[in-house]
């Protein structure tokens, strides 16, 4: 898929499919080279085989897991011998209802899985080439974790926690690294069909720009945070929503 070699290396956690695929596919397509994570094995070697063996490596497990984070880290360093990029998208919302309800245990899976594994990643991949060489970190947050998010709470208090991680890694990691994050409305996904599946139509009105959003609209955000042409931009949240905020409080 890329026509160059960039000589940079990415690791996009929740990437067999969806936003973390539509990411990696960005980064492939620029002359990156790639580790995906997913949970499931077979998915995760089909995307290898579709970004191309010889540009990507895919590591199975749960992105809670230290020892997952561990293996994808030293897997991408074996194999590519650096790691300049983390993309922090691995992520779950297996709860749908009342905050006021929500099981603590469900809510504390929540949090493991989308803020605690990506700062587990984050340490890995700091400790293992970007305290000395720099690199950047995007952290695929949410606009639920930007407002209230009815019946995904505890889906959007995990997404706004990442929000302020993402704050917290730009200040402690500068200069050598930069820490941004990217806060997509609807995507069109399997993750997100709950969303809009059989009204589509009826949820588009919500948006200016006509449409929802899809996996390469945020691939392509992901690879300028990642890129050099972002060089001074840090420690900030780029809200990807298609206007939709722009209706807040219209009738």
């Amino acid at each position: 898929m890329a026509e160059q070699d960039s000589g940079r290396v990415a690791l996009v956690t929740g990437a067999s499919r969806g936003i973390g695929y539509g990411v990696a596919e960005a980064l492939v397509a620029r002359g990156d080279r790639v580790c995906i994570t997913g949970r499931n094995e077979e998915a995760l070697k089909e995307a290898v085989e579709r970004l191309g063996s010889d540009r990507a490596i895919g590591v199975a497990g749960k992105a809670h897991d230290e020892a997952h984070q561990a293996e994808a880290v030293e897997r991408t360093m074996e194999a590519f011998g650096r790691v300049d990029h983390l993309v922090n998208n691995a992520g779950t919302n297996p709860v749908f209802g009342p905050i006021a309800e929500v099981d603590l245990d469900v809510a504390r899976k929540v949090f493991e899985t989308n803020v605690i594994s990506a700062l587990g990643f984050a340490q890995r991949t700091w400790a293992a080439w970007q305290k000395e060489n720099g690199g950047t970190i995007v952290n695929i947050a949410s606009v639920a974790g930007l407002s209230a998010s009815p019946f995904i709470g505890a889906y959007g208090i995990s997404k706004a926690a990442m929000v302020n991680l993402t704050l917290q890694l730009a200040h402690e990691l500068a200069p050598r690294v930069r820490v941004n994050a990217i806060a997509p409305a609807v995507v069109k996904t399997r993750f997100a069909a709950a969303l809009y599946e059989g009204r589509e139509e009826e949820v588009v009105k919500r948006y200016p720009m006509g449409r929802l959003g899809v996996p390469e609209d945020i691939g392509g955000a992901a690879a300028f945070l990642t890129s050099d042409a972002s060089g001074w931009i840090t420690g900030q949240t780029l809200v990807l929503d298609g206007g939709m905020f722009l209706n807040a409080g219209v009738e």
